[in-house]
């Protein structure tokens, strides 16, 4: 039988961004926060390099500011970027607060270390494993809690907004979620309703991200009708390890920050032939030299050395990269660590204020699925959960603030499954799944051409009118609510990236290779942009 809930608070994802949210609000609301699969299995969970920060006297708010804004390549909002800088320190003690432990030098004071693109030690971590500490941690304190609901095993399927509903006015109510343990759409009513669903990395072939990655959020609120930005930026991050059983696992950028350095198949370094900065370059650059480098030699990855420091500095500073690079037969202390770019961060996302509300009312986003205006052309490191925090905490005083003037949520139908039956026929998703990620690293990836996008957007259509026939004749499972999302954020990436007609950041076209005097945000509106939507 089909299962309704009823919440003031619903939060999809909980990861930092999510979490964030539910231990900022207050104790009398209820709140339930939804998770794919375990509570922890977030892209939080494994970022490794750490949270930006002006922690340390010799730096300052105004050199956090101007770092983010160059890395940001012209395109960051500067009212965003000081927003999130002036309430870096406060989110941190608030972190701190609640029990993440931070790495401590001998004199017990916070280790600060540095990566590229800041021109000073501003990055707070916990080993090489910050994202697990800080998931952890807000996990456990959330679970503490009587008036959170942490669920897990259950997937987004549609947000519900009155417009679905026939009813009068703009305002989100909810969602409809499958339960993977049953198998079953529930009917989830709420006042407010948070999206911290993540990016959409999973959109490629080769992506540091959880295989939840797939831009859930992201697509169901262009289907409900929120504008996106700048889907075209997509940070590929430059050192992902290259194994053909280590999946997704990334090489910190902390390892350049303290010393690492790319090398070529031949052990020369060539990074200062691209930039000033050699390995501290913004990941952008770091990435199309190695892209470059590869593609000229016809190599399959090149390598990251570190070697040359103590073998005790190595385990010290980089345990977990060190275990596992040695699981693999790969000891850092003795010889370079074989990487390859991948997708990482998706840099756009649905359009957001101050107080993380989007243009649905009673719809928040928080996070990676969020533009904010941050990040701009190209996200500088450590300052993606450091966007969690701040829109996090923001979003939970928002509703605290307004909590006394929404409604109820109105009364909702159950889910209908009588129209559909069990597939037979996963293999078509398997197949369109590989599809797409093939497609788009191979067309829209690292560096651009207009022919490979237009390439790309037919593959896509296709694809969308397939999922589309499938979704309507088939019970919705996980893999085809993944494969549903993926095709529209697809579609929304193409789209944006054809839109553009110059390189900037992480959007590099062979057939636009200067600046525009001018630029702009990439705005997609759902009610004039036709984008295929399965």
């Amino acid at each position: 039988m089909p299962q309704s809930h009823e919440y003031d608070v619903l939060i999809i994802g909980s990861g930092a961004a999510g979490l964030t949210v539910a231990l900022n609000l207050p104790p009398h609301l209820r709140v339930a926060v939804i998770s794919k699969a375990a509570i922890t299995s977030g892209a939080t969970l494994w970022a490794q390099g750490g949270i930006a920060a002006v922690l340390d006297s010799d730096d300052s708010v105004e050199a956090h500011i101007n770092d983010t804004l160059s890395a940001g390549g012209g395109l960051c909002h500067e009212d965003a970027v000081r927003h999130t800088v002036e309430n870096a320190a406060e989110s941190i003690r608030w972190l701190i607060d609640n029990g993440v432990q931070f790495t401590r030098d001998e004199n017990e004071q916070l280790h600060l270390t540095r990566e590229g693109g800041h021109s000073h030690r501003r990055i707070i971590h916990a080993a090489d494993a910050t994202g697990n500490a800080v998931s952890t941690t807000l996990s456990e304190q959330a679970a503490r809690r009587e008036n959170v609901d942490l669920l897990s095993n259950r997937v987004a399927v549609d947000l519900i907004t009155n417009r679905k509903l026939a009813l009068p006015g703009n305002r989100c109510v909810g969602a409809y979620i499958l339960n993977l343990e049953t198998s079953h759409v529930e009917l989830f009513r709420a006042r407010f309703t948070v999206i911290a669903t993540g990016g959409a990395s999973k959109a490629y072939r080769y992506t540091t991200n959880p295989d939840g990655a797939s831009g859930d959020g992201i697509a169901m609120a262009w289907r409900a009708g929120c504008r996106v930005a700048n889907m075209e930026f997509n940070q590929f991050h430059p050192t992902c390890l290259y194994h053909p059983h280590a999946k997704s696992f990334l090489i910190s950028e902390a390892v350049r920050g303290e010393g690492g350095v790319l090398k070529l198949p031949d052990g020369s370094r060539f990074m200062d032939r691209f930039d000033s900065r050699g390995e501290l370059a913004p990941r952008d650059i770091v990435a199309r030299a190695i892209d470059h480098e590869m593609k000229r030699l016809g190599a399959d990855h090149l390598y990251l050395d570190i070697s040359h420091k103590p073998a005790e500095f190595i385990r010290e500073h980089f345990p977990t990269i060190y275990e596992k690079c040695l699981g693999f037969g790969i000891d850092i202390t003795r010889e370079p660590i074989p990487v390859v770019p991948a997708a990482h961060y998706t840099c756009g996302g649905i359009i957001s204020d101050e107080r993380a509300r989007t243009d649905i009312n009673q719809l928040y986003v928080v996070g990676e699925a969020a533009f904010t205006g941050l990040h701009g052309a190209n996200r500088m490191a450590s300052n993606s959960l450091l966007e969690c925090l701040v829109y996090g905490r923001a979003a939970a005083a928002d509703i605290t603030r307004r909590e006394n003037d929404i409604p109820a949520p109105p009364k909702a139908p159950d889910w209908d499954e009588s129209q559909v039956r069990d597939s037979d026929e996963d293999v078509v998703i398997s197949h369109n799944w590989d599809e797409l990620r093939h497609f788009m690293w191979d067309y829209v990836g690292i560096v651009r051409t207009t022919k490979r996008l237009q390439r790309a957007k037919h593959r896509v259509d296709l694809l969308a009118r397939e999922i589309s026939e499938f979704y309507s004749n088939y019970r919705v499972t996980n893999d085809l609510l993944e494969l549903r999302n993926l095709v529209t954020v697809s579609d929304l990436i193409i789209c944006s990236a054809m839109q553009r007609k110059e390189s900037r950041g992480l959007h590099f076209t062979l057939d636009y290779p200067g600046l525009q005097n001018d630029p702009e945000d990439t705005i997609l509106v759902p009610t004039t942009y036709r984008i295929a939507s399965p």
